[in-house]
C-alpha cells in the first residue's frame, strides 16, 4: 500500500524526468524555454559561429573561471552541445560542480555573433558568480537572479574575458549608435576602455533583438529605455529592452572588473546611488534598489 509520502515521492520523480527537456529541475536559462530549434544542417543556421568559434568561445571563459572558481570551493564545467539544436542556454548547479550548458542552435541563430555568444556564456557564468540579488526559489537559492546575470555579464565578465584585445580595432568595423559612443566616452576617458564598452553594448543589442523577436516585438532602442519600475526585484526574465537597458547601464558601470560581488549585499562591486554613481545603475524596470 502507497503511504502519502510515497505518492509525493513518485509524482515529484515523475515531475523532473517529464521536465528533463533541456533543463533540469534547478537550472536557469537564458531566455524562457522555447520551440526553436537550429541543428548543424539547418538552411537557416548562422555561419558565422562555427564550431570552431564555439569551442574558442568556450575555451576564453574557463581558462579564466576554472581557476577562479576553484578557489572557491567549485568545478567549473561547461558542457559543449554542438549538435543540439537548443536555441538557449542554462546554468545548473550540482554539489560543488558549477555547470553552464551551451548550445549549438544558439550559436546559429542568425542575430547570434561570437561576442553575443560569449554574452550569453557570460550571463550563465553570472548565475554562479554574479551575487545578489539572487533567485528566491527552492531549487535556485544558489543563482544570482536573471537581471543580475546580464548585469554581471557587462560589468564584469566579458570585460575580464575580452579587455586585452584591440577593441578599438573591433568597434572600428562595428555601427555604434552615437547615443552608445557619447555614453561609453562619457564615462571611460581611455579609448580601449570606451571601445570595449561598446563592443559590450553591441553584443548586447543582438541579443536583445533576438529576446524581442521571442516576444514578438524586436524593436528594442538604446534611446528609449523601459521606463517601468517594480515595487519588489523581478527574479524572472525581464522583457526585451529592459534587458537592453541592463546590459547598456552595465557597461556603463565603471566599477573595478575584479571586484567581486557579494551574494548577500547587492551593492558590493556595482554602481549603486550610494557609491555616488548616477550612470551605470541596475535598471528599475527589473530591480528595487534598497541601499
Amino acid at each position: 500500500m502507497f503511504t502519502q509520502f510515497t505518492r509525493f515521492v513518485l509524482c515529484l520523480s515523475l515531475m523532473i524526468s517529464l521536465s528533463g527537456h533541456a533543463f533540469s529541475k534547478g537550472s536557469v536559462g537564458f531566455m524562457p524555454e522555447n520551440n526553436l530549434h537550429i541543428g548543424p544542417n539547418d538552411k537557416n543556421a548562422n555561419t558565422s559561429v562555427t564550431e570552431e568559434v564555439f569551442n574558442k568561445v568556450i575555451d576564453i571563459a574557463e581558462k579564466y573561471y576554472i581557476p577562479v572558481i576553484k578557489k572557491m570551493g567549485g568545478v567549473f564545467k561547461v558542457n559543449r552541445n554542438w549538435s543540439d539544436g537548443t536555441v538557449n542556454a542554462s546554468a545548473t548547479r550540482k554539489a560543488n560542480i558549477w555547470e553552464v550548458n551551451m548550445y549549438g542552435g544558439l550559436a546559429r541563430h542568425p542575430r547570434v555573433n561570437a561576442d553575443a555568444f560569449a554574452l550569453v556564456l557570460c550571463h550563465e557564468i553570472g548565475h554562479h558568480m554574479g551575487g545578489a540579488p539572487k533567485v528566491a526559489g527552492f531549487f535556485q537559492r544558489w543563482a544570482s537572479n536573471e537581471g543580475q546575470s546580464d548585469y554581471y555579464g557587462t560589468t564584469k565578465c566579458f570585460r575580464l574575458l575580452y579587455s586585452q584585445d584591440n577593441n578599438e580595432d573591433i568597434v572600428s568595423r562595428m555601427s555604434i549608435p552615437a547615443i552608445v559612443k557619447d555614453q561609453c566616452h562619457k564615462v571611460y576617458a581611455n579609448n580601449a576602455e570606451s571601445a570595449l564598452c561598446m563592443r559590450i553594448n553591441m553584443a548586447g543589442l543582438s541579443l536583445a533583438q533576438l529576446l524581442g523577436e521571442l516576444g514578438g516585438n524586436p524593436n528594442v532602442d538604446f534611446t528609449k529605455p523601459d521606463i517601468t519600475k517594480v515595487s519588489r526585484t523581478n527574479d524572472a526574465h525581464p522583457k526585451a529592452q529592459c534587458r537592453l537597458d541592463t546590459y547598456f547601464q552595465g557597461a556603463l558601470c565603471d566599477r573595478p572588473m575584479n571586484e567581486s560581488p557579494s551574494n548577500s549585499d547587492a551593492t558590493r562591486g556595482f554602481c549603486t546611488s550610494r557609491s555616488g554613481h548616477q550612470i551605470g545603475l541596475r535598471p528599475l524596470c527589473w530591480y528595487f534598489p534598497r541601499e
